[in-house]
């Protein structure tokens, strides 16, 4: 009973905590704009079946991808171990879920092996931290305390992994040691329990009751850690596939407000602007945070920081200074910096500092050249030409800066209604030589 009452008020105590975090980062939501419309469930379900539980955007680089599924099905598994462990934790049962029998014993057996699949996967990621030069782990938006947080949170996993594979290990010795049969399939534990031959049957229960304490504690700690920390795309990246952006990554989306205005150009008689659908437009383009879509927000806060995109980027492959990570995470830290100010002053709360240029130079965002590899490549289906794009929209709409050779164009669109330096008049004199044969 005593055992009860601690985990659930220990239980109580990590879900409040939890939900008060969770709260917090929702209402940022409340400052970003609109985005596209969530339709075509079927196709998001596909697209989340094919990358998010496939991984298919993570077998491209196959070793390594490899490693990475097996973590991501691994935690998939043991899920429902850890919802057993909350279930026996509150109301004082032993393996609750053996009601499921025959699935349980495909459950337990899968999440015993995938406890040292994982584990062994996150040896791999560490030493690669640790150890190796990997390229695409550096640049000026990882510092020290982004290494820090992949290091921590990856050795929290492990001993997650070893205090999972601990207990059930002890678990299988016990019931040798009376002979009783075991409820699920354990076929890496089995292996195991000759390390604690030699141990009384209270020293294998003590053990047991340690190593299933510090799983659940851990379990507890680290849902409290991730939205602080990068691997919150734990929870993050299966929602934001669903949620992907589905039309062509080379199609850039237009602003209603200049549509209609346009359209109204081009024909005011027949043009059909809805008067109710018009809102006011406080600003063109994105400058803050308050300006991004929550769809962009939802993707600062999915990026792994994996380097993917930044790695596959032309422009920093020829060392401009874009990083496709580095604009994702510069959001998520923006509204970081600037959300708790909102929250309680109000959206037209200002600290004097702003996404762009404090964060965000316009160097970057000209460098981009929208070719969409960083889209391409990245595993959890973000879109950083869109928000480059938006950033770029403010510079030229609302200051008139862009790059010489930009300006030039606009002006010759202006003056002569196409990019190049001819008058309208002289289009066609190419044709002048050339011998026409009709008919």
């Amino acid at each position: 009973m005593m055992k009860q009452l601690v985990f659930v008020i220990t239980l109580v105590a990590a879900s409040g905590i939890f939900a008060f975090t969770i709260n917090r980062i929702i209402s940022y939501f409340h400052f970003t704009r609109p985005a596209f419309p969530v339709r075509d469930f079927g196709k998001r379900l596909w697209i989340t079946f094919d990358i998010a539980l496939g991984q298919t955007k993570i077998f491209r680089r196959p070793v390594i991808g490899l490693f990475h599924a097996l973590v991501f099905w691994g935690f998939c598994v043991i899920a429902f171990g850890s919802v057993e462990m909350i279930i026996d934790g509150i109301f004082g049962t032993e393996r609750f879920l053996k009601i499921l029998g025959p699935v349980y014993d495909i459950l337990s057996g899968s999440g015993d092996v995938f406890g040292l699949l994982v584990g062994v996967s996150i040896l791999i990621f560490l030493s690669r931290r640790l150890f190796f030069h990997i390229k695409r782990f550096e640049g000026v938006e990882m510092k020290s305390v982004s290494h820090m947080d992949a290091n921590i949170a990856l050795s929290m996993i492990l001993f997650l992994m070893i205090s999972l594979n601990g207990m059930n290990t002890a678990y299988c010795a016990g019931l040798d040691l009376t002979g009783s049969p075991a409820i699920g399939v354990y076929p890496v534990s089995r292996l195991l329990t000759g390390v604690l031959s030699g141990l009384s049957a209270s020293q294998i229960n003590l053990v047991y009751e340690i190593c299933w304490w510090s799983h659940i504690l851990l379990i507890f700690i680290f849902a409290n850690i991730l939205p602080y920390s990068k691997h919150f795309h734990v929870f993050m990246s299966v929602p934001n596939v669903f949620l992907s952006r589905l039309d062509a990554l080379g199609k850039l989306p237009n602003m209603d407000n200049i549509t209609r205005e346009v359209r109204m150009m081009l024909d005011p008689v027949n043009a059909s602007v809805d008067p109710s659908a018009e809102t006011p437009v406080e600003r063109f383009g994105v400058k803050d945070v308050e300006d991004v879509s929550w769809k962009n927000y939802f993707d600062s806060l999915s990026c792994t920081e994996c380097g993917r995109c930044t790695s596959v980027c032309p422009a920093n492959m020829t060392g401009k200074l874009l990083s496709p990570r580095k604009i994702i995470m510069d959001v998520r830290a923006r509204m970081k910096e600037k959300g708790p100010g909102m929250l309680k002053n109000g959206i037209t709360f200002s600290d004097q500092k702003s996404l762009l240029r404090d964060y965000i130079s316009e160097e970057e965002l000209w460098a981009c050249t929208t070719c969409n590899a960083c889209a391409k490549e990245c595993p959890i289906n973000i879109n950083h030409p869109t928000l480059i794009v938006d950033m770029r929209r403010y510079l030229v709409m609302e200051e008139a800066s862009a790059p010489g050779g930009i300006k030039g164009v606009f002006s010759n669109i202006e003056n002569n209604g196409a990019p190049w330096q001819f008058s309208p008049e002289d289009r066609l004199l190419w044709t002048r030589d050339l011998e026409i044969r009709v008919g």
